[in-house]
């Protein structure tokens, strides 16, 4: 096969460029449909819709059934206009279908109630016992049953943790919509990561008083800012949320209502949309299937694992983002938590979420994923944060593999033996999405816009670091532990107690924590080519060499 020469490179970046500034922004709304009422809304703190091509979510008496883009001439009606297209897209029939009970662990209730799919994670992925469960007891739970209707359980008292460093605008937005839940029964905690001023002290105790708990933890990385939270929280169930997320007023009941229903369930995690799409880098992300999983809940159960994943458990891109989900408090402490190795904020670079999907889905516990428990998340803006963004899910990636993999080497047969298929699996997903498709943001995945080559091989470059990155956050976080670490030992601090978690993490990082989900994104947007194929070939072969070499060091 042929090289492009530099000079082609050069032309290919340069059309690269172009296509990607040339990109236009779109309104972002909601259209509710109610009998023959419908009502029209701008996205969460969004100016009036007007003229112009329009992101929006689709509604059935107020429960989200799915996305569409749609045009609203000069001079027309707005409302008007989206309301007809929704209700050409989503029939009512259909959208009472997509709120029926799951048909089967792993697979989706029904997919006809959605206009858009919202990518192609939302029909596969899965978590199994990894070829023997870990905790006998938990196995068993796994076993059948059928969580039994979104939101329709009473929601268990519920902690929501949500993780912040020097982003006291943002976070106050989020807050403002946590506090507006309709949940009969929560409390917030923010866990103000490696502060360097006293802007979200300050934020939380001069603006949420009793209302929202501070929790300071002085060791960067988002793991281990979710660990505080986690080891602080009182609920029975513990959520996790971004600063820089506006939440649904449902979004707690519906992401916490099915570990009513299903005593089985360790983990849910929930739909994000984008809140705006108004520069180029937000709308090509959004394009290639942003974070939403789609609009047909599913179940993901260890001992009955979906038939068209070939890497499952390990894709745990597919079953949610670290945005939106939430775990049975109970069963993630008995996990372990997070790996405080991984995440933004450490030399993994992410990760994090990935790994606390497998940890629960491999004790036993099985995983729902809900369309109606819905955030709306701010996208980044710009090309450089897009690069990050690419890099970073790409090193998270092998990353998390490489943890699971040292924490738990009994899973090491079962992803060798999944290896093959997974890559073949790639391969395919890697020949649609090489091409420049015709879709829209609203029927997300579609491709609109080209994905960049630079961005694939970033993520490629990223892969390879992956499990160099974990190794490097281990060891900082043994000379953590030693007192050899410039951070030293750390522990998160309750400002109303004064208790410390006693929660070492890695030091010496250039990172704090920060809303881990973007990186997330880029899983879904920057596949490669074939190429990339063959470098995720060696980052899985780097990720269990890198767990073997960490297993003999202990």
């Amino acid at each position: 096969m042929s090289r492009r020469t530099p000079s082609g490179r050069t032309r290919t970046a340069r059309e690269e460029i172009r296509r990607f500034l040339a990109i236009g922004a779109v309104q972002v709304a909601e259209v509710d449909l109610r009998g023959t009422e419908a009502d029209l809304r701008p996205g969460p703190g969004g100016p009036a819709v007007g003229p112009g091509e329009v992101f929006a979510l689709v509604r059935r008496d107020g429960r989200p059934v799915g996305t569409l883009l749609g045009h609203v001439p000069e001079g027309a009606d707005p409302k008007a206009v989206l309301a007809r297209l929704a209700r050409e897209a989503v029939p009512a029939g259909a959208a009472a279908a997509g709120r029926a009970v799951d048909a089967g662990p792993g697979r989706p209730a029904a997919a006809d109630g959605a206009v858009s799919a919202a990518g192609d994670g939302g029909a596969a992925g899965g978590g199994e016992a990894a070829g023997g469960c870990e905790a006998a007891r938990g196995c068993e739970a796994a076993r059948g049953g059928e969580v039994a209707g979104d939101g329709e359980a009473a929601a268990p008292y519920t902690t929501v943790v949500v993780a912040t460093r020097e982003r006291a605008r943002q976070l106050a937005r989020a807050l403002d919509s946590l506090l507006a839940q309709d949940h009969p029964r929560f409390e917030v905690v923010v866990v103000d990561n490696a502060p360097v001023t006293d802007a979200t002290h300050d934020l939380v105790h001069g603006t949420y008083g009793e209302r929202v708990r501070y929790v300071r933890e002085p060791v960067p990385g988002l793991a281990v800012a979710h660990n505080a939270g986690l080891a602080r929280a009182r609920g029975e169930v513990v959520a996790f949320t971004d600063d820089d997320v506006v939440a649904d007023p449902r979004w707690l009941t519906e992401l916490t209502a099915p570990f009513a229903a299903d005593p089985r369930l360790g983990c849910t995690t929930g739909l994000i949309l984008p809140a705006r799409l108004r520069t180029p880098a937000q709308v090509l992300l959004e394009s290639h299937g942003g974070f939403a999983k789609g609009f047909a809940p599913v179940t993901y159960d260890p001992w009955d694992p979906p038939r068209d994943e070939p890497l499952f458990p390990f894709t745990a891109g597919r079953f949610g983002s670290g945005a939106n989900m939430a775990f049975r408090a109970g069963a993630l402490r008995e996990a372990g938590g997070f790996d405080p190795a991984t995440g933004a904020g450490t030399a993994a670079r992410g990760g994090d979420d990935l790994y606390g999907f497998v940890r629960v889905l491999s004790q036993g516990h099985r995983l729902h994923y809900t369309p109606y428990a819905l955030v709306w998340h701010h996208h980044r803006e710009t090309w450089a944060d897009l690069e990050t963004q690419a890099y970073g899910y790409g090193a998270g990636l092998t990353a998390y593999l490489t943890a699971v993999l040292v924490n738990r080497p009994a899973l090491l047969p079962a992803f060798l033996a999944r290896l093959p298929g997974g890559l073949a699996h790639a391969r395919s997903l890697t020949a649609v999405r090489d091409t420049d498709g015709g879709g829209t943001p609203g029927a997300h995945d579609a491709r609109t816009h080209p994905w960049p080559r630079r961005l694939s091989r970033l993520q490629r470059r990223g892969m390879l670091y992956g499990p160099v990155g974990y190794l490097r956050a281990r060891r900082a976080l043994r000379g953590s532990r030693d007192g050899t670490s410039d951070a030293g030992p750390g522990g998160a601090t309750d400002a109303a107690t004064g208790a410390t978690t006693g929660a070492a993490t890695p030091a010496g990082t250039d990172t704090a924590a920060h809303t881990g989900t973007d990186t997330d994104a880029a899983a879904t947007a920057a596949a490669g080519t074939p190429a990339g194929a063959r470098t995720d070939t060696g980052a899985a072969a780097a990720a269990a060499a890198a767990a073997a070499a960490e297993r003999r060091t202990r």
